[in-house]
């Protein structure tokens, strides 16, 4: 077995809601694995126009199943994810560009706060039902995550910057090149390959991949 801590990185993008079942399983394992779990926010928008992917929900009986679906994960992974069928234009009427500039911003900035502030903004979108692309929302999840004020204005400021906008465009298209065609898309780098894992209900497979 390798000694070192195996790179673990999850694209991911604060509207999907598989991706924010595989984070905290993720979170929670990382130390339990000893895995070195890389938080790499992403643009789904991006994937999906790239691959010509839809959204599961697209499909009547696709969408029916996935509201099962999210709920039973919900309860089985104790993460407080709401869901019902009155959400998916909500959903689909969102963006969530600026909420994942905001994160990718901190990414550059202090990426030991990525874990908390995506956490807020799951809840804020997920839990609570709110609009995240509304600016006065993403400076409640920040003043939530803990961010000092000063810290929210300068991650504000970087959002329309092109250093974060181009940031955020590479990590999509990495994303892509390891053939992710939608999220999560979990890259296990082990014996000097990368494993692509789709979605949070394979991460069995990942842990038997790496050896854990």
């Amino acid at each position: 077995a390798e000694m070192g801590r195996k790179l673990v990185e999850l694209f991911y993008d604060v509207v999907s809601p598989y991706s924010w079942l595989g984070f905290e399983v993720l979170c929670r394992y990382q130390h339990i694995w000893n895995i070195d779990l890389r938080l790499r926010p992403a643009f789904l928008g991006g994937i999906m126009q790239a691959t010509g992917n839809k959204p599961p929900a697209m499909l009547p009986k696709r969408g029916e199943y996935m509201l099962k679906d999210i709920q039973r994960m919900a309860k089985y992974y104790q993460v407080p994810v709401k869901i019902s069928e009155g959400d998916f234009p909500r959903i689909f009427g969102t963006s969530t560009l600026g909420a994942m500039r905001f994160i990718t911003a901190m990414d550059m900035t202090q990426p030991g706060y990525l874990e908390p502030l995506s956490r807020e903004f799951w809840i804020r979108f997920w839990s609570q039902r709110e609009d995240i692309s509304q600016p006065e929302n993403i400076l409640a999840v920040a003043r939530q995550a803990g961010l000092s004020s000063e810290l929210t204005q300068k991650l504000l400021e970087m959002i329309s910057s092109p250093a974060v906008k181009n940031r955020l465009r590479e990590t999509t298209e990495e994303a892509i090149k390891h053939g992710a065609f939608g999220m999560p898309a979990v890259v296990a780098h082990f014996n000097g390959e990368p494993h692509l894992f789709f979605g949070s209900d394979r991460l069995e497979l990942l842990g038997s991949v790496i050896g854990e």
